[in-house]
């Protein structure tokens, strides 16, 4: 991991993790588990690979449906971490405020606007009703990358 690692951790602190690097991706999800899993309106992630992710303490217990995307909670105070969605190798969601100290800039895509609730949109640069379809991941990431520190200093105004 490099020295630019993002630290980040469970609500009791027992699970830690880092992600190095800037994230691939930042996602605000609107469907409706992420909405009964975060008890709120949509979820928020950092997307970054897999390779860039490693828990650092602690154990992770699945959550969720169980199914093929995998949803890591701490194991014993059950806050939500991250997930590895299914049919995406090499890539994990980081629930961007587990981070120590969240990125400022609003989620770059919202997806899952038709089961939105109406009043919860935050006006992402890009937005879908369901997910992007596969062949447009790359060309998101691609932009996310080029507008860089730009976003994050608009934030902070």
């Amino acid at each position: 991991m490099s020295e630019a690692a993002r630290q980040g951790g469970c609500r009791c602190g027992k699970v830690r993790f880092e992600a190095s690097g800037k994230p691939l991706l930042t996602i605000a999800c609107h469907c409706t588990g992420c909405q009964r899993m975060t008890a709120s309106a949509y979820s928020l992630s950092d997307g970054y690979s897999s390779d860039d992710f490693r828990l650092t303490s602690g154990t992770t217990a699945i959550g969720g449906l169980h199914g093929g995307t995998r949803h890591h909670h701490c194991d014993y105070c059950k806050s939500w971490l991250y997930s590895e969605p299914e049919g995406v190798d090499g890539y994990v969601n980081i629930r961007s405020t587990a981070f120590d100290e969240p990125r400022r800039e609003p989620p770059f895509v919202e997806c899952y606007l038709s089961e939105g609730l109406p009043w919860a949109r935050i006006g992402s640069a890009q937005g879908y009703d369901k997910f992007p379809a596969m062949e447009d991941w790359p060309n998101l990431i691609q932009e996310f990358a080029a507008r860089g520190t730009a976003a994050l200093e608009d934030a902070k105004q």
